[in-house]
């Protein structure tokens, strides 16, 4: 009935047409039929004492009413009903059945304004009643009523399971309905967080969910067709556009995606229902199949590595329903990275990084020595250092002075891979500077790099008196009259800053923990320095997190 009204199925059925409870014998019935009929269309009247009376027909009414509820129960529920819809929804002192029966009634008087969240909780409420109705109950229900009025009892399950499974049409039905009466996108959007809630609570799909999602699938049958016809019309246009480049594919990617998570919101609840029931949905996987090909052509055959990962996560976010498509993605993810890490092995292998890492310099006032960097290695005192066997660097200035007037700076640079270590002392700021920045792309980025890597994996490194780890670092906390100790602290309770030519990390709001490194003396300071100040502007709990997007 229309929801302008507050009549619904309920207020159809036989037991409220004549105002008869389900223990009114069959006398009563007749009675109360014939006095309603002076008021009242005599044929609904008649119609409605005929279902009561004939054993086939009555079935039916007292499986749609409230079998097991008191007579005053079920009238006070039924006014409620017409008046608060939304209070009865809650109601849970009833039997399965009888929940289930004014659940789908409310069905027909939710408010149009009412929120996604609380339909959710609703239909969720609504579908886990329904899963729990007790065929046995009701028989035992049934017949309770039954031997009050004195009606004949039910023999055996056929007839209860039978008359229950066109309960269940009618749940669905009335679920059905209700949804039907939302704009599209709030549609959508209530039926894929019923369908995932559910899903998430239940090891099963629960039938009436599923019949729900079947119905749901037929009558979005058409949009998915089209929308997928859509997608393989843009993934050619793509794959035409490629050998131009990727500006030439920026827009189409963009309407690609777009079209892909219109396609994906509406197959959401069909996807999640059938992975659930171990199955795969056909369409689904057509569409991730074509979009992955794509993604594949677009780096095999025109090195669109950015266009790539943009796919590979886009089918990552959409597709995780299909096990197969997932495991297939996690690889091309990981082929992704390693042809990124191979590009940028070529980028530094590039003119313009030959250029970045190229300093010469002269050391000494007398006796030269030169002091150099390329991609041929470090060149000092006749000996070359090749770039990849550095695993350590420092550098510092210390400032002369006479009688308190400065007299310049005596820098330190040093540097050493696992067999041995060279030290250079200069006075020239312009040859120090040069080198070291020149130093920082050559080998410190690459050492910074297998740092962190090697910090996710698990591994510490120590610096001065502190040991850094992935997620925090070991200080030492000082105190008067005990000795000292060591305290580890995860890397949101410390911070950092640099003083006397060292690098600190304290831990907040205690000047007593604290631990440093010099810069010119402990290897790698300013290395862990640069990561730890990244990783902290960039927000991440973990040092490994400040190279990742």
């Amino acid at each position: 009935m229309s929801k302008n009204t507050n009549e619904t199925a309920l207020h159809a059925n036989p037991f409220f047409v004549l105002g008869v409870t389900t223990r009114d014998n069959r006398r009563k019935i007749v009675e109360i039929a014939e006095e309603r009929s002076l008021q009242l269309d005599s044929d609904i009247c008649q119609k409605a004492r005929s279902d009561l009376t004939n054993l086939r027909t009555r079935l039916s009414a007292e499986m749609g009413w409230m079998p097991g509820a008191a007579p005053s129960v079920a009238e006070k529920l039924v006014a409620t009903l017409s008046d608060n819809p939304k209070t009865v929804r809650a109601v849970s002192n009833l039997s399965g059945l009888a929940r289930a029966n004014i659940m789908a009634a409310a069905c027909e008087l939710v408010a149009e304004d009412e929120s996604v969240s609380s339909l959710v909780s609703f239909v969720c409420s609504f579908v886990d009643v329904v899963e729990s109705i007790d065929p046995n109950q009701v028989l035992r229900d049934v017949n309770e009523d039954r031997r009050v009025a004195g009606f004949s009892e039910i023999q055996g399950m056929d007839l209860v399971e039978e008359e229950l499974q066109e309960r269940r049409k009618t749940y669905r039905s009335a679920i059905k309905n209700l949804l039907d009466t939302l704009e599209p996108a709030k549609l959508i959007e209530t039926m894929s967080t019923v369908v995932r809630r559910t899903v998430d609570n239940n090891q099963h799909v629960p039938v009436l969910l599923e019949d729900l999602v079947n119905s749901y699938e037929i009558e979005t049958q058409g949009f998915l067709q089209k929308e997928a016809e859509n997608i393989s019309i843009l993934i050619r246009t793509v794959r035409d556009a490629a050998p131009r480049g990727a500006q030439a594919v920026g827009s189409l990617m963009d309407r690609l995606e777009k079209v892909s998570r219109n396609w994906h919101s509406v197959a959401l609840p069909i996807l999640v229902c059938a992975k659930s029931r171990g199955i795969v949905h056909g369409p689904s996987n057509v569409v991730a199949n074509e979009l992955r090909n794509l993604a594949v052509d677009l780096t095999n055959e025109h090195g669109l590595l950015d266009q790539t990962d943009r796919l590979t996560q886009l089918l990552r976010e959409l597709f995780i329903e299909l096990p197969e498509v997932a495991e297939r993605l996690g690889e091309d993810a990981e082929s992704i990275k390693n042809l990124r890490r191979q590009a940028e092995e070529r980028e530094r292998n590039s003119e313009q990084w030959e250029r970045d890492i190229t300093f010469s310099g002269e050391v000494g006032v007398v006796f030269k020595d030169e002091l150099g960097i390329s991609s041929q290695g470090i060149r000092w005192k006749g000996r070359s250092i090749p770039l990849e066997s550095i695993t350590r660097v420092r550098w510092g200035g210390v400032r002369r002075s006479v009688n308190g007037i400065p007299t310049g700076t005596d820098y330190t640079i040093a540097i050493g891979d696992n067999h041995s270590t060279q030290v250079v002392g200069l006075r020239r700021e312009v040859t120090y500077s040069g080198f070291i920045k020149a130093l920082w792309p050559a080998v410190c980025v690459r050492l910074m790099i297998e740092m962190m890597s090697a910090l996710e994996k698990g591994q510490s490194f120590s610096f001065g008196d502190f040991v850094v780890e992935d997620d925090g670092v070991v200080l030492v906390q000082h105190r008067l009259l005990e000795a000292n100790r060591k305290v580890r602290l995860g890397w949101h309770e410390v911070h950092v800053w640099s003083a006397d030519g060292k690098f600190v990390i304290g831990k907040k709001e205690d000047k007593k923990t604290y631990g440093a490194a010099s810069y010119i003396d402990a290897w790698n300071t300013h290395l862990v320095e640069h990561v730890i100040r990244g990783a902290f502007k960039k927000g991440s709990n973990t040092l490994s997190g400040y190279l990742k997007d």
